[in-house]
């Protein structure tokens, strides 16, 4: 649920002006409670994302933005047992609606390294098709589809593996230009294309 491009069905983008970047004081203030748990913690912006693609579909497509962050931000001290979910609950006075379990097996260890890049700017690629368990950074709507890497971005921290393990990994990362009427068919916007960041190990040679 946490990706949903090329999606029919949920309204336009709403681009509103002058945009505040707080709308309400409560959400500068699980802004600060974030930041201030992912250092005391012991968890990262990897875990942080998939604690809040865990939620319940429903409550994903009902909540802001900061409603979302605090839905993982309680999840996560919970299961790093900071605080409990009964106290949670004694606060609100009711029920406070985690995100679901990890799905995805824990990595024993992040593996090594990998910095030699497979493909170099130019070069004609496909996005794998897979549909793993865990967090991963591959955009659904890209998977299966072909592209060119107009970009290298050098190894970068491998975030499907930083979310299930307790270190982490580097991969080569690239930027790669899809044609948009690939995408999403021919009746997308004319001539438009799309860029995505994809890590090493979502391409395949074309």
């Amino acid at each position: 649920m946490h990706d949903l491009g090329g999606k029919d069905g949920f309204g336009p983008v709403v681009v509103e002006e002058e945009e505040p970047v707080f709308h309400e004081d409560w959400e500068g203030r699980v802004f600060a409670m974030a930041g201030l748990a992912r250092a005391t913690c012991g968890f990262g912006t990897p875990q942080f994302r998939h604690a809040i693609e865990r939620m319940r579909p429903a409550a994903y497509l009902a909540a802001s933005y900061y409603e979302r962050w605090l839905t993982a931000l309680a999840t996560l001290v919970v299961e790093k047992q900071v605080v409990s979910a009964a106290d949670l609950d004694q606060e609100v006075g009711g029920t406070f609606a985690l995100s679901g379990p990890v799905r995805a097996a824990p990595l024993g260890a992040a593996g090594p390294d990998l910095t030699e890049p497979r493909f170099s700017v130019g070069d004609a690629v496909r996005v794998r098709v897979a549909h793993p368990r865990g967090h991963t950074r591959c955009p659904g709507y890209v998977r299966g589809r072909r592209g060119v890497v107009v970009r290298y971005d050098g190894p970068c921290n491998f975030d499907d593996v930083e979310a299930h393990a307790e270190g982490k990994r580097v991969e080569p990362l690239y930027c790669v230009r899809f044609q948009g009427a690939d995408l999403f068919g021919q009746d997308s916007e004319p001539n438009s294309v799309v860029y995505a960041d994809l890590f090493d190990s979502y391409l395949e040679a074309r």
